[in-house]
């Protein structure tokens, strides 16, 4: 592996960090970003743990490998860095991203009535961002996964519902947030911003179809 591809990418996935940061997707310490700088053996260029993405710089980014070890320096990684190891693994993705906003957190709760819950999102124009994705016409299943503290156990879990939802896009840790993943960095960019928008649309829609039923309907008469 090149220093410079892992310097250039840091200096991508700071760039990310601060401008999920501005969305309000990843404030203060919260989600985690990695990108493959490397395949035999796999190498990752990862954020490390409990840094700010507001003000995240390339400095802030690691090396780890397919254990979640940190290679060529010291430094702690996101405690998160199985969860992004199985991902490329399993999806043969190119980078991860981990997000924590309002309304992916919101749905996560939601729609996690039972053991396998997925949240189905189907019939927007937007669904035409996610890789391979060619019409409005696509019901997109998002797995949602039970939060864990053990995260190798975490990982298991993930890597099971990965392989039973091969074409999922992204997943949701239930109360924690979004996990999405592309090729490149732009395409997992791109996935978050489609992914972001159409949870904000479902649960907006979700608490007005509520409102009118509670209230006969009223809230939507002029």
């Amino acid at each position: 592996m090149k220093r410079i591809a892992f310097d250039s990418t840091a200096r991508q996935l700071a760039e990310i960090g601060r401008r999920f940061y501005a969305r309000g997707w990843a404030l203060g310490t919260s989600g985690n970003f990695s990108a493959v700088v490397g395949r035999r053996p796999l190498r990752l260029a990862i954020t490390a743990s409990a840094v700010a993405k507001g003000a995240l710089t390339r400095t802030d980014i690691l090396q780890c490998d397919e254990r979640g070890h940190v290679v060529g320096r010291t430094g702690k990684p996101s405690a998160e860095t199985l969860l992004h190891v199985v991902v490329v693994q399993r999806c043969g993705a190119g980078a991860v991203l981990h997000t924590h906003s309002v309304w992916s957190t919101i749905l996560s709760e939601l729609w996690a009535r039972k053991p396998g819950s997925a949240l189905a999102i189907e019939g927007y124009e937007m669904l035409k961002g996610l890789a391979g994705v060619a019409t409005h016409d696509h019901r997109e299943l998002v797995p949602i996964v039970e939060n864990d503290q053990d995260i190798p156990r975490l990982a298991t879990r993930v890597g099971e519902v990965l392989d039973r939802h091969p074409d999922a896009h992204a997943f949701l840790l239930r109360g924690h947030g979004l996990y999405t993943w592309g090729q490149t960095l732009a395409d997992a960019e791109r996935h978050v911003e489609i992914l972001e928008f159409l949870f904000e649309v479902v649960g907006r829609t979700s608490g007005a179809a509520e409102s009118s039923r509670v209230q006969g309907g009223s809230a939507w008469r002029s």
